[in-house]
């Protein structure tokens, strides 16, 4: 194995991609390279750690040794009666089932304390269902192999081998009925689950919590819309494109590193700017009053609510963004002022009102990107513009085509002045489709290509750290893509409310098993995402190999597959130990009645 290189120019700066790849030897003697692990951009010293660590398995390889075989027909002289002969042209290999990510999943889960935080709060039923471990399957499958509770009961949980890790039966884990009735269960646990995750993370990676990421999204239930007053999916604004459908909106509450703090569920219709002072009471009623920063995005905070943070005691910081009416009415104070350059690329200006600082920043590399996305935006309009005006349509047709070509390129058309075209009358004639660039609006979409303003009530700390902040909104954004992408978040097909709160509650908590796999291989193996791990590792099977004996019984082995080398790698960078291999059984093949 070793390391490759893939280098690509993105915004004039030249970019290094690396690669673990094995040389494999085939039939014919040809060596072909298969692609082990894709680590991404790393720097220098985590490529020396993954360099050294290849040499290691690479030629700390034992020798192998020659073993003697005997031949099928010669017998074996044997006198302890305890010791039977195994028919070996009679081995079969039974109910091969995936292993590897379920027990990764597992030992997050127990990593975390999850197995007895929900062991003290879910007690067995009076039937003996294990809630909490029902509870722990849902959360595996939702980390690993995402989708609905009947999925799970049909397909998914066979395939796998929770049964194995957890010491149970199916009857116990995966009946649809018991999968969808622990969603009843768990809700009321809430904020206890908050407080308990807050204190773990603190223990095992000394996470800290006075910044604070708060932004909101939506998800669509595949549903009619309920009837019911109070019910929480409504209509509204759909970040997911998906208007047709009743939604809820999610409120997350993250640190910069990932860490959730504590989520709310509202109704569809929920206004951002609404949100945002019951959050700050919740935050402070159960984690008491503390110097936090609250980094946000424009559009949650209004004037009010800023102004009871200011005044509250000891205030409460925050650092927002302003939305571009803001922009407009300080542009010709912040053109007087000079630009301070706080790290390479970034500019910022200052600008100091009464208890608050507003920071203009640019980005060059911004800059360079949101105009290749507006030229190529306004290229793409343009072009098909001018195969409409050569189309020999009817007006209504043409007028389709329009909306069509406004709706995929918004930004460039109000960069454009259309002139549509009109039908002839008696004073005047037919126009055809004309259009032009408005020059006054493409100088003022340059002067703020990359350029934000910020607001913060911290006028003493250094503009860099504020640019710092505010840049680390995009994890809230990750965080929801890792929601609604890896974890399946949406659609949400679940008929009753409290089912919709459970069922973004697993997914909330598949979340922390993913957002601290993630804090791991960032110390330990930098370059590899959660997914990444998931898939390796899940090549790793479960099988019961079955051996008859001379004396009517069978020896079952339950075992695990053995990790490849690039598996067995993986898991000694993140340090982590096999359990060992489940004892045998032996069983009779005939059960003879009493």
């Amino acid at each position: 194995m070793f390391l490759r290189c893939t280098t690509r120019k993105k915004n004039g700066k030249e970019h290094r991609y690396w690669s673990i790849v094995e040389n494999k030897r085939c039939t014919d003697q040809r060596i072909v390279q298969r692609h082990v692990l894709y680590l991404g951009e790393i720097n220098d010293q985590q490529q020396a750690g993954w360099q050294k660590t290849i040499e290691i398995f690479e030629h700390g390889q034992s020798q192998p040794r020659t073993v003697a075989l005997f031949p099928e027909e010669r017998a074996l002289e044997v006198e302890d009666q305890s010791i039977v002969r195994v028919k070996l042209a009679e081995i079969k290999l039974r109910h091969p089932r995936q292993w590897g990510a379920c027990w990764l999943a597992s030992h997050l889960y127990q990593q975390l304390g999850l197995d007895q935080f929900w062991a003290e709060r879910l007690p067995p039923s009076r039937k003996g269902t294990r809630w909490d471990w029902v509870l722990q399957t849902l959360c595996a499958y939702r980390l690993i192999d995402p989708g609905s509770e009947w999925r799970l009961h049909r397909h998914w949980f066979e395939q796998s081998a929770m049964a194995d890790l957890l010491g149970a039966d199916f009857g116990q884990l995966a009946e649809s009925h018991k999968l969808y009735q622990c969603h009843d269960f768990i809700l009321k646990h809430k904020k206890e689950l908050f407080d308990h995750l807050t204190q773990r993370w603190k223990d095992l990676f000394n996470a800290k919590f006075d910044v604070l990421l708060y932004d909101l999204t939506s998800s669509y239930c595949e549903i009619d819309l309920p009837e019911a007053e109070g019910d929480k999916r409504k209509f509204g604004y759909s970040r997911d494109k998906r208007p047709d459908c009743p939604q809820v909106v999610i409120a997350l509450i993250i640190t910069p590193e990932g860490f959730p703090l504590a989520y709310e569920v509202m109704p569809g219709n929920t206004s951002d700017k609404t949100t945002l002072k019951g959050f700050l009471e919740q935050i402070e009623k159960q984690y008491g009053q503390a110097q936090r920063i609250w980094v946000m995005d424009r559009g949650i905070p209004t004037e009010e609510t800023l102004e009871q943070m200011r005044q509250s005691d000891p205030p409460v910081l925050y650092l927002v963004g302003t939305p571009k009416g803001r922009l407009t009415q300080l542009e010709a104070p912040l053109s007087e002022l000079p630009w301070q350059a706080v790290r390479e690329g970034v500019q910022v200006k200052l600008l100091k009102q009464t208890g608050e600082i507003y920071v203009f920043a640019q980005s060059q590399d911004r800059v360079h990107k949101e105009r290749a996305m507006r030229r190529r935006q306004l290229k793409r309009l343009c072009q098909r513009l001018k195969e409409l005006q050569a189309m020999n349509l009817k007006r209504d047709q043409l007028l389709m085509k329009i909306g069509a070509a406004k709706q995929q390129s918004p930004s460039a058309w109000r960069l454009l002045e259309v002139q549509l075209p009109t039908k002839a009358t008696k004073k005047e004639p037919a126009q055809k489709l004309e259009f032009q660039l408005r020059r006054d609006k493409l100088r003022a979409a340059r002067r703020r290509e990359g350029r934000y303003l910020l607001r913060s009530n911290m006028p003493a700390e250094p503009p860099a750290h504020l640019w710092e902040f505010y840049l680390q909104l995009v994890q809230v954004e990750q965080a929801f893509k890792n929601l609604k992408g890896d974890l399946a978040l949406r659609p949400i097909h679940h008929q009753k409310q409290e089912r919709i709160e459970a069922h973004i509650f697993v997914a909330f908590l598949a979340y922390c098993l993913h957002v601290t796999l993630a804090r791991r291989l960032k110390d330990l193996a930098p370059g590899l995402t959660p997914r990444s791990v998931l898939e390796k590792l899940s090549a790793m099977q479960m099988i019961d190999v079955h051996l008859p004996t001379t004396d009517g019984r069978e020896v079952i082995l339950t075992r695990y597959t053995q990790p490849e080398l690039d598996q067995q790698m993986l898991l000694d960078k993140l340090k982590l130990e096999l359990p060992p291999q489940p004892p045998p059984r032996i069983t009779a093949k005939q059960v003879v009645a009493d």
